[in-house]
């Protein structure tokens, strides 16, 4: 089994940009979201900083950081 890569370095006199990281958003306890594939939900479950539980009525899905495709209302 291999071991997970560090990530590459970014060097200072490189022509492409530097990559960016995106910052993870906060959501709490039954905050309300939206997200961009399943729609309306509310959050039933917390792993700090790495996943949330959603219900979106029909399914209930684990969504990982940075959360990138979901907002609160």
């Amino acid at each position: 089994m291999t071991k997970p890569s560090a990530p590459r370095r970014h060097l200072p006199t490189s022509p492409f940009a530097a990559p960016v990281v995106p910052v993870a958003k906060e959501f709490s306890l039954g905050d309300r979201v939206t997200h961009d594939q399943f729609g309306l939900g509310t959050i039933i479950g917390v792993e700090e900083g790495i996943a949330m539980l959603v219900d979106f009525g029909s399914r209930q899905a684990r969504i990982l950081s940075p959360y990138t495709r979901m907002d609160r209302l």
